[in-house]
């Protein structure tokens, strides 16, 4: 169950467990343009629109993270090691585990700007406020719904199935303990849509869920 759970603990009180995702999120988006339906697909993201999260027994998830030890990326049980494999991201999630790594640097708040501006198509001002109110490189998922409804109305379907795959990493195998945001650093992926289906989604949200780990324990 781990293999797509996201763990969060809060500073000062690093006891305290929190699973993050926001399905409801997703499923408010509207997708029936094919136009759409046919870019989403092409990124081999789909799968992610069907997630759920079951907390299951809290009890559990916390044992789970006390005997996980970055040193090796590995839980250390009484019968051994057990770690999360590609494998098991693969037939959890359905997404694709061989292709090419993409690497997520760090972003300015220029380059995040810039970023929204050519990809989102949305001006200088207002991605400079939005990123100001979320005080960083970040827009509200909120926010995306609405750029992708107006980009959808206005038929510009490129750009809405940029702000709805943006959404959905925020909400599926990206998603923090902000319930509300989403990093802009990951709009990176979707300049070319024709290319964002060979990265190899799965050991990206490996890694990415082993930070959180890392953190947990």
């Amino acid at each position: 169950i781990l293999c797509y759970f996201k763990i969060y603990t809060s500073i000062q009180e690093r006891s305290k467990l929190k699973l993050a995702s926001h399905k409801r999120k997703v499923e408010k988006f509207r997708r029936s343009a094919p136009e759409i339906e046919g870019l989403v697909a092409a990124t081999g993201l789909t799968s992610l629109i069907a997630c759920s999260v079951d907390t299951g027994d809290w009890g559990v998830i916390s044992a789970f993270v006390e005997r996980w030890h970055k040193e090796t990326s590995s839980f250390h049980l009484p019968i051994g090691e057990m770690t999360i494999t590609l494998d098991d991201v693969a037939s959890l999630l359905y997404l694709p585990i061989i292709g090419a790594f993409h690497s997520f640097e760090p972003l300015h708040m220029d380059e995040a700007m810039l970023m929204l501006v050519e990809l989102l198509e949305v001006s200088g001002e207002e991605a400079r406020a939005e990123t100001a109110q979320c005080h960083g490189a970040y827009v509200r998922l909120s926010w995306l719904q609405d750029i992708y409804e107006r980009r959808y109305e206005a038929r510009h379907w490129i750009v809405a199935a940029r702000a709805y795959l943006l959404h959905l990493l925020g909400c599926i195998i990206f998603a923090n303990k902000s319930a509300t945001h989403v990093h802009v650093v990951y709009l990176d992926a979707f300049w070319d849509l024709t290319q964002s289906g060979s990265y190899a989604w799965g050991a990206t949200a490996r890694v990415h869920m082993y930070d959180y780990l890392n953190d947990a324990c």
